[in-house]
């Protein structure tokens, strides 16, 4: 799932390449929208929120997308050769006189009324990387149920929008918590300063190409993707196992010493990459 940095990042490409120009293609490969034709309409801008893309064009439409788990949007130049993947996965095109916009398997699009956008994002809680970011409402949001695990809060974009797996685990592992310590059980003096760390960590991050938590040479995540490797602090090995009801692939990393709280079964890594292993992504 992506984070909310390469959303801003894929919002920041589509408005270079798009805003301010006409399109003189428009290519809806989705049964729903397969007769739309937005040729000659204008692009006003793209925006990101939290996870969700939004697409302007005059006349008051807008194009809603959102990545989930394997969607992307490449931009190329005239002539340039496509390399997002097959032809079958390509959702939609968008092109100009001078870039072309491909939207690879997305699985949210939506074409609205520019009016009814806060349909599709009016729940999310304060973007990170947005206008209306407010720490002090991200933090009333995840304690209003001091009994969830800190690393379902996180994920919850009505909560705050913007973290996904990654930023989940790494937030976990510098606040010094697993992230199936209860929201309410996380020290007062930790707690507060977690809407600021997060913020930081996607504001550092939204401009750079590799995403980087640790500040350290050659070592980009804490824990993220290091199990079995060992703590870059203590060097006990990292361990993985998965979080949620299973119903999305929710990979959580942490070290069982430098973070405090409950954790899972012993087994339950274990599981976790069995199941990969069977599962091609």
């Amino acid at each position: 799932m992506p984070e909310g940095d390469t959303v801003w990042q894929a919002a920041r490409r589509l408005h270079e390449a798009l805003a301010g120009e006409v399109l003189v293609r428009s290519d809806f490969r989705v049964p729903k929208y397969a007769t739309v034709d937005l040729t000659g309409r204008r692009v006003l801008s793209t925006v990101p929120r939290g996870k969700h893309l939004l697409t302007r064009f005059e006349g008051g439409l807008t194009l809603h997308t959102h990545l989930r788990m394997e969607g992307a949007w490449k931009v190329y130049g005239a002539g340039e050769r496509w390399r997002g993947g097959p032809g079958h996965q390509i959702r939609v095109i968008l092109g100009t006189d001078h870039r072309t916009a491909v939207g690879y398997r997305l699985q949210v699009l939506e074409l609205l009324r520019t009016t009814e956008e806060e349909r599709v994002v009016g729940h999310l809680g304060p973007d990170l990387l947005g206008p209306d970011w407010d720490p002090e409402r991200a933090l009333a949001n995840l304690r209003t149920d001091p009994a969830r695990p800190l690393g379902e809060a996180l994920l919850d974009q009505r909560n705050l929008a913007g973290i996904g797996n990654i930023y989940k685990s790494e937030l976990c592992f510098l606040l010094g918590a697993t992230p199936w310590l209860p929201v309410g059980a996380l020290p007062a003096d930790r707690a507060e300063k977690l809407p600021g760390l997060a913020h930081r960590l996607l504001e550092a991050n939204r401009d750079r190409p590799v995403r980087q938590t640790t500040g350290l040479r050659h070592q980009d995540l804490f824990v993220y993707g290091r199990a079995p490797r060992p703590c870059l602090r203590c060097r006990t090995p990292v361990r993985v196992a998965d979080q949620g009801d299973g119903s999305q692939d929710r990979p959580t990393y942490w070290c069982p010493t430098c973070q405090t709280g409950p954790a899972p079964a012993p087994d339950a890594p274990q599981r976790w990459r069995e199941r990969h292993r069977r599962t091609p992504m």
